[in-house]
């Protein structure tokens, strides 16, 4: 079984308000289809879920709300909530505080005692980071200009290699928006093979199939949530849907799950260019039964009542990937 790992940066789940939330606002029509015509919003899911904890949304997804806040005050961040993300245990708890954007020592030293990647490298699994890194990112880290993000972090330190120019330009790898155009735009590489965003979901369902866990980190939702550009934040989640088009159409889902989830919210609120408290969505696509297996994980860690959060999310893939 294949697992895809799709982590969107700065989802929550806010208001259906089309005047501050770009996902009750861009069309997004495959993602509506996964959501039984819906938008990704809070409004009317809470009150649908199923024993208080999931949502059989259709025969393809079900969708359940994590707590990002964990029980520590203030606004979650990336380099905590994207650590809980990677190791099942509450960073911010631990601190005392949320922290952010890139992970501090004491974060470093949590993820040096064990993260998704090195534990299911030392049981044999196959994990790959699907994300291309320019050179000039080797260099600035290198040079220690740059600190590495969470994913890359726990990604080198389990001895995965992070993927290069060479391996997007041999089609092994993804850039940052997915389609290469990116590199061309922002970078200089005026060669870079650029893939219609269609074609880069079937990619993405391509290159999943060679690994027990397939992970992509999507940090332009992120930037948009902050910019705070509605304009701009639509035609990117319109952009991302059409990969989501191309991924769906070619996955197979009698033969693995994908899981889509954030680390704390922004986006969905452009009201503000700060983060959010919301919720994070965990949307799971696959065969009934095994999303009723990867779900049985999650809620049964804390007990039916209990609401999920950040720290469900690396255990229930261990289980499922083992």
């Amino acid at each position: 079984m294949n697992l895809l790992f799709l982590f969107l940066d700065g989802v929550g789940l806010g208001e259906d308000n089309p005047e501050t939330n770009p996902f009750a606002r861009a069309a997004m029509p495959n993602l509506r289809a996964l959501l039984d015509g819906g938008s990704l919003v809070a409004n009317g899911y809470n009150a649908r879920l199923n024993s208080g904890s999931y949502l059989n949304l259709t025969s393809h997804a079900s969708l359940l709300p994590l707590d990002a806040c964990l029980g520590v005050d203030g606004i979650p961040q990336s380099a905590t909530g994207q650590a809980t993300l990677l190791t099942g245990r509450n960073i911010p708890g631990l601190l005392g505080y949320h922290d952010g954007p890139k992970p501090n020592p004491a974060i470093i030293e949590h993820l040096n005692a064990g993260t998704l990647f090195s534990d299911l490298q030392s049981n044999s699994r196959t994990v790959t980071l699907l994300n291309a890194y320019p050179p000039r990112y080797f260099e600035s880290i290198e040079s220690g200009y740059r600190l590495p993000g969470v994913f890359a972090l726990a990604a080198k330190e389990a001895g995965i290699q992070l993927k290069t120019m060479h391996d997007l330009y041999q089609g092994d790898a993804l850039s940052a928006d997915l389609t290469g155009q990116g590199w061309r735009d922002h970078l200089g590489f005026s060669d870079t093979p650029t893939l219609s965003p269609y074609q880069a979901g079937k990619r993405l369902c391509d290159l999943t199939r060679d690994s027990d866990l397939a992970i992509f980190e999507y940090w332009l939702t992120d930037v948009a949530g902050h910019h705070q550009d509605m304009q701009s934040a639509c035609n990117l989640l319109e952009t991302f849907d059409s990969v989501l088009g191309g991924l769906l159409n070619s996955w197979d889902d009698d033969h693995g799950l994908i899981l889509l989830t954030s680390d704390h919210g922004n986006l969905e609120d452009l009201s503000t260019r700060h983060h959010t408290r919301n919720d994070v969505p965990l949307l799971i696509v696959g065969a009934p039964q095994l999303r009723e297996i990867f779900i049985n994980q999650v809620i049964n860690r804390k007990g039916s009542r209990a609401k999920p959060d950040l720290t469900d999310v690396t255990p229930a893939i261990k289980k499922y990937v083992r």
